[in-house]
């Protein structure tokens, strides 16, 4: 954290600090989650989509067809791999498809 008063910080590096300090970094995720989630797999999949939920590592989908889930299943690596670039960061290391 910068503690010299005379530098000036940018808006970026203050926004990182208030989330961190609040504690809002997991909600934030979860929000970038679900924008990432329609962006990344389309209309398709979004319109089957119940549910996007992060909880520890572990990122839980409900959808709506078990065809289309059987159909993610086989792709879950891919899937977690762009999520965690679309976030740039690793935060996601488990997909449950429900």
């Amino acid at each position: 954290m910068n503690t010299r008063k005379d530098e000036p910080q940018g808006i970026g590096e203050v926004l990182q600090q208030f989330t961190k300090a609040n504690k809002l970094e997991r909600g934030l995720d979860n929000a970038k989650l679900e924008t990432l989630w329609a962006k990344l797999l389309g209309p398709g999949v979004q319109a089957y989509t119940e549910s996007i939920r992060l909880s520890g590592d572990t990122l839980f989908v409900g959808l709506t067809s078990s065809v289309l889930r059987e159909e993610l299943s086989y792709g879950k690596d891919n899937i977690i791999a762009m999520l965690n670039e679309g976030l740039k960061k690793e935060c996601i290391k488990k997909l449950v498809l429900r």
